[in-house]
């Protein structure tokens, strides 16, 4: 089991030490995407929303879901997130519309800030769904993936490159 980085010599579960890593500034953006009907565009758009405004309670949900990543994901390690910020950005879609939604999370640290991206934009887009499911059970997330980060000693990443 020692081939593992997470398994101990007994073939348990450990948290790798990073304490030898060098600080570094670290970032990452991650997206998700939402299928919505035209029907709840227009009704986000005219401020129908019962619940209240989808986007604004979604970038809540999302900046604490950032920051409790590690209490979700169990080998993550707890960081000093210095900031989570927010993007979203309405497409047409066929009959209907998309929402897409990216998070960009920064730290300082021994450690990357890749699955607080995930977690935060996964988080949101849950968040949007529960807000607008009265005008749209039908919503369909989507497409939940790393586009890009910096620092670290892998270096950077930019998906699809």
């Amino acid at each position: 089991m020692s081939e593992f980085s997470h398994w101990n010599e007994k073939g348990r579960p450990k948290m790798v030490d990073i304490s030898q890593k060098d600080e570094t500034k670290r970032t990452a953006v991650a997206q998700s995407t939402i299928v919505l009907k035209k029907e709840l565009y227009d009704a986000i758009q005219n401020a129908q929303i019962k619940k209240g405004d989808p986007l604004q309670v979604a970038q809540i949900a999302g900046i604490m879901a950032a920051k409790k990543t590690p209490d979700l994901i169990p080998m993550c390690h707890p960081i000093h997130i210095t900031g989570v910020d927010f993007h979203f950005e309405y497409t047409e879609a066929g009959d209907g519309y998309e929402l897409i939604i990216q998070a960009e999370v920064s730290c300082k640290g021994n450690t990357g800030v890749e699955m607080e991206a995930l977690t935060a934009v996964s988080a949101a887009a849950l968040t949007f769904y529960d807000m607008c499911k009265a005008v749209d059970k039908s919503m369909i997330i989507k497409d939940t993936y790393l586009l890009s980060k910096t620092g670290g000693k892998n270096g950077d990443y930019i998906a699809g490159k």
